[in-house]
């Protein structure tokens, strides 16, 4: 058995939004600990240059490398698009990223119109316009930028009013031009189906990624021979570098879980 097997699953995250991706994860494979990274500090990533996306993820990286991370999960669609491939290049562990999961949605779409739901920062990548690119040209996609959400989601006003008219805002005209599928191009954005549900009468289908990245890690740990099968005190840490009320409230009823404030 490789020694490293023991060592934690890494992720970090602009905020919150990427445990959504985490909960995926711990379901998958409970015998793995995690390391979870909240850079709220800092959110949102899809405001930000190219270059201070790097920046954030390479300080992010290094922090979950002093604690151990055997692979790192950027559970973060703008620091992916914008971050992993410098990542691949410069550290000597596996990178899990995470990409809107538009080719999923171009095979399920019957009225061959979809929608994206993402940050300026994913939406304005490379990454982002060679997976477009790859898509059957006769199914139109239609981009949201969806501004101010991720910052309500830190605050904690998931189910206010507030967000309710804005989510309506980038919702509606998508469907006034016929989408039948939804693409949540970040890993906040799953903490607002219930609500993007309510708005849409459930007359669309709701695509994120959160279970493909969980199989994909599964896969990459067991090709690398860093699966963890024998784990009877499984431990999932939390750092946070903004107010931890937020987190709490997300991970409220998971099980062997701390959660530590820190100046990051």
């Amino acid at each position: 058995m490789n020694t490293n097997s023991n060592k934690p699953i890494g992720l970090f995250d602009s905020g919150i939004g990427g445990t959504s991706i985490w909960k995926e994860v711990q379901l998958l494979l409970p015998n793995e600990d995690t390391i979870y990274l909240s850079d709220s500090l800092y959110a949102p990533y899809g405001q930000k240059s190219k270059e201070e996306i790097l920046q954030l993820s390479i300080k992010n990286t290094e922090f979950l490398l002093q604690k151990g991370a055997k692979l790192i999960i950027v559970a973060c669609n703008t620091a992916t698009t914008n971050a992993i491939k410098y990542l691949r290049a410069n550290y000597n562990i596996p990178f899990i990223g995470i990409e809107p999961a538009i080719k999923p949605a171009s095979l399920q779409t019957k009225t061959n119109c979809i929608g994206i739901l993402a940050t300026k920062g994913t939406l304005n990548s490379e990454l982002f316009e060679k997976t477009s690119a790859l898509i059957d040209h006769n199914i139109k996609i239609i981009e949201c930028i969806g501004e101010g959400l991720v910052e309500l989601i830190e605050d904690g006003k998931i189910n206010t009013v507030e967000m309710d008219n804005l989510l309506k805002s980038y919702i509606e005209p998508m469907l006034n031009q016929n989408i039948d599928c939804l693409v949540l191009g970040c890993t906040h954005y799953p903490y607002l189906i219930n609500s993007i549900q309510r708005i849409t009468k459930n007359a669309i289908k709701i695509i994120d990624s959160g279970q493909a990245v969980a199989r994909q890690t599964k896969r990459v740990l067991e090709t690398q021979k860093l699966l963890n099968r024998n784990n009877n005190n499984v431990q999932h840490t939390f750092y946070i570098n903004k107010n931890k009320l937020v987190l709490e409230n997300i991970l409220k009823g998971n099980t062997f879980t701390s959660i530590e404030q820190i100046d990051f």
